[in-house]
């Protein structure tokens, strides 16, 4: 069962089941949906694990959480990974260095892992609202990846509509092009002239807006979320984080027990969160190690304790896709250390206040599991010459994790990094690492594939001389009037 993090109000069920947390998934006084108990790993479960492929681990995950899904809706979801690279192996493991190991989550229809979640999440949510026919309008609010991979997931079903928001500049033009492009006759793609955290602000305001839903009642539409807000993305990224070990014991790199460190580049935490509720369900991880670029809001907390945004700016970066100073996901994390009374309190010094610090204790219960750094660009840009020069291409993002296992990896032991995006959402970043020479997208790609001898999948090539069938870019008050016209239309 599914509980709010920041407490009930009376007006929300107190617990409820995953179908309910998937299709509602704002909780009560603006907080999200949480497992009240997580279930845990038996003893042999890994070894057992070993035998079997992606699918049926995730299965039997799933089966883990009870989630109130039909089986053979959960299987349906679960062959979308047949559209992957490779669809034995979904999300393969890559060893770059002796300890050091590549979870390349990127090898979906869209290019970022953002699909190893959304592919089969969309197939379930759409099977929901067709089984209680009732219709949706989904909301996501995307730095750059979110958008083109719900886009893609939810492109022509029955009874759902799709409105994405996504920073007008601040994705790459790759990522811009997946979500315009767009071209299913349900979907909406909004650019606010503003950033993720203004858009991401945007879809929790609407998420909470009695008012909002209100209008989409008479209009017989209910309101749900594709951002990991929704626990429906969540459950899906801790299913990888799983894999990742049990390769590492296919591979003997690791025997049974022993640990490793899984390494993420973090923005809005969800990656992270599903990393950090395997450990809690018994992976055996050493600690989650956070990569942040120059919006170091997470660094901060992890190292200080206080998360504090009333002074900063976002800064646009190499890696957009963490240019994020509002982090979701940690009010997760908040709520299973500390409580619903205690996270609701700091949740509301947050929106306030624009900063809460936690005690001393309370500190060092996240250090347990959590350490953290940041890099700039420069570094980034240094890490992908040189493993590019190695043999390996790093995107990024993936390449702020290079900082972590260089600084915060105390033990030798095995490190895993979240490989998040293929390197051609974000070419003109990549060719300017390997030459120092500033072009656009489509020469970049070209340039880039030809000088490491890599391929640029079609999805991404392809999307150059596709219409453009999404032009909008509104100020933020102009949102849900944009909105209910595409509604209306």
């Amino acid at each position: 069962m599914f509980t709010g993090t920041r407490g009930n109000d009376g007006k929300n069920p107190k617990k409820v089941n995953f179908s309910y947390a998937i299709l509602n998934p704002g909780a009560s006084f603006g907080g999200l949906y949480s497992p009240e108990i997580l279930p845990k790993f038996h003893k042999d479960f890994f070894m057992r694990m070993a035998a079997k492929n992606y699918k049926e681990l995730a299965m039997e995950i799933l089966k883990l959480f009870e989630v109130d899904i039909d089986d053979g809706v959960l299987r349906e979801a679960l062959d979308l990974y047949d559209k992957f690279d490779d669809k034995i192996t979904p999300a393969p493991l890559v060893k770059i260095k002796s300890d050091l190991f590549v979870n390349e989550l990127y090898h979906g229809p869209t290019r970022a892992f953002k699909d190893m979640a959304l592919q089969p999440f969309g197939h379930i949510l759409s099977y929901l609202a067709k089984k209680q026919n009732e219709k949706y309008l989904i909301l996501a609010a995307t730095s750059g990846d979110t958008g083109p991979a719900t886009l893609d997931t939810f492109e022509n079903k029955e009874n759902i509509k799709v409105v994405c928001l996504y920073p007008s500049g601040g994705t790459s033009d790759v990522q811009r092009l997946q979500m315009v492009t767009a071209r299913g006759k349900n979907l909406k793609v909004i650019g606010i002239k503003g950033n993720f955290d203004d858009a991401q602000s945007a879809l929790k305001s609407l998420l909470a807006s009695d008012a909002f839903k209100e209008s989409l009642k008479k209009q017989n539409i209910n309101l749900s979320a594709a951002n990991s807000v929704n626990f429906g993305r969540i459950i899906f990224q801790i299913i990888y984080h799983v894999s990742s070990y049990i390769e590492l014991l296919r591979k003997n790199e690791l025997q049974s027990a022993e640990k490793f460190y899984i390494t993420v580049p973090s923005g809005n935490f969800g990656n992270a969160l599903g990393a950090y509720y395997a450990k809690k369900m018994g992976l055996p991880v050493e600690k989650i190690l956070i990569a942040s670029n120059i919006n170091n809001i997470l660094t901060e907390l992890l190292t200080t304790g206080v998360y504090d945004i009333s002074k900063k700016e976002l800064l646009q970066s190499a890696s957009p896709a963490m240019d994020i100073l509002i982090s979701s996901n940690v009010e997760r994390v908040l709520f299973d250390k500390f409580g619903g009374a205690r996270c609701k309190k700091l949740m509301s010094e947050l929106s306030e206040k624009k900063s809460y610090a936690l005690h001393e204790s309370e500190l060092a219960a996240l250090r347990e599991d959590f350490d953290a750094v940041y890099s700039d660009d420069e570094f980034a840009l240094k890490t992908i010459a040189e493993f590019a020069q190695n043999g390996y291409v790093l995107d990024p993002h993936t390449a702020t994790c290079i900082k972590a296992y260089k600084n915060i990896k105390p033990k030798n032991i095995p490190c895993v990094i979240c490989s998040t995006a293929e390197w051609t959402k974000f070419a003109p970043t990549m060719w300017n690492a390997l030459r120092h020479e500033i072009c656009g997208d489509k020469e970049a790609l070209e340039n880039f594939s030809k000088a490491l001898k890599v391929g640029i999948p079609e999805c991404i090539s392809s999307l150059f001389t596709k219409e453009i069938k999404h032009p909008d870019v509104v100020e933020k008050a102009q949102i849900q009037d944009c909105i209910a016209d595409f509604l209306k239309g």
